[in-house]
């Protein structure tokens, strides 16, 4: 796992608005994790500048420490295997027993492992936490045992199969999507492979898409070209953006940097994916 500099753990904590390294217990996961649900969002501007420019290297966020470094300037999250991949390094940083986990989202039937995530066992309990889904609270990962974080806007449900589980979470655009954990204990270099198999087609290579919650009890977010939210009722509210909303909407509620979103491409209509 990649490791983090104490300076820029530090760094990290203090912009989470923590005035301490939180202990390697279930407490201090619970108060990281939440912290992280509401300063740091998901989002994949980066990497659609990345594409749209041509730019050559990895696509942005593979290094923890080069993703925490952007969004220590300027307030800019990633996708899943960036994100959940530094969220990971943070924790293992920090004390805790963190492992990258290989996920599927099923939104159609018989798709490849497409979501990174990870879990924490404290105490021979596991515990998910995902920098992409974002339910505020340690999704505790029970043997034969649904579980669930109860929230008008961003509740979650774990059920399990056979050995493994499956989240069921609320996205904007659909009533809900299954998640599948296929595989525990992913190196670093698994997620940067799947990371990479994303450049050529993914549902985040053509328009913004974006996930954070606030304080108030909102998610928001965008999808497909569209602004999401969800209040703290849970009644769901989605609508294009107007002409000039999507910078504004990225500066004022995620906390982008407007040199930063005002590179952003228009947005694409989603192509089928290849050989389709």
């Amino acid at each position: 796992m990649s490791a983090l500099s104490p300076g820029l753990v530090e760094r990290v904590l203090e912009r989470l608005g923590l005035a301490q390294a939180p202990e390697p217990e279930l407490a201090g996961l619970a108060t990281l994790y939440r912290a992280w649900c509401r300063r740091v969002p998901f989002d994949n501007v980066r990497k659609r500048i990345h594409l749209h420019e041509g730019r050559p290297g990895p696509l942005p966020g593979d290094a923890p420490a080069r993703f925490f470094a952007d969004w220590l300037r300027d307030g800019t999250g990633g996708t899943c295997w960036a994100g959940n991949g530094a969220l990971a390094a943070l924790l293992a940083a920090l004390g805790f027993a963190a492992e990258r986990v290989v996920s599927t989202m099923r939104v159609a039937p018989d798709l490849p492992p497409n979501h990174g995530s990870v879990r924490v066992t404290l105490d021979g309990a596991g515990y998910l936490v995902d920098a992409s889904i974002l339910f505020d609270e340690p999704l505790p990962l029970v043997p034969g045992t649904t579980t669930r974080i109860d929230h008008p806007a961003w509740g979650v449900e774990c059920r399990p199969e056979g050995e493994r589980w499956v989240v069921r979470w609320r996205p904007f655009h659909l009533e809900f999507i299954d998640c599948g954990l296929d595989a525990f204990g992913a190196s670093a270099e698994r997620f940067r492979e799947q990371h990479e198999a994303t450049r050529g087609w993914s549902p985040f290579n053509h328009s913004v898409s974006a996930r954070r919650l606030l304080p108030d009890g909102r998610l928001v977010g965008a999808a497909f070209g569209q602004r999401g939210e969800i209040d703290g009722e849970g009644k769901l509210t989605l609508r294009p953006f107007g002409a000039g909303e999507r910078t504004a909407f990225l500066v004022e509620e995620l906390g982008i940097a407007e040199s930063v979103a005002a590179r952003l491409p228009e947005d694409q209509p989603l192509p089928p994916p290849p050989g389709h």
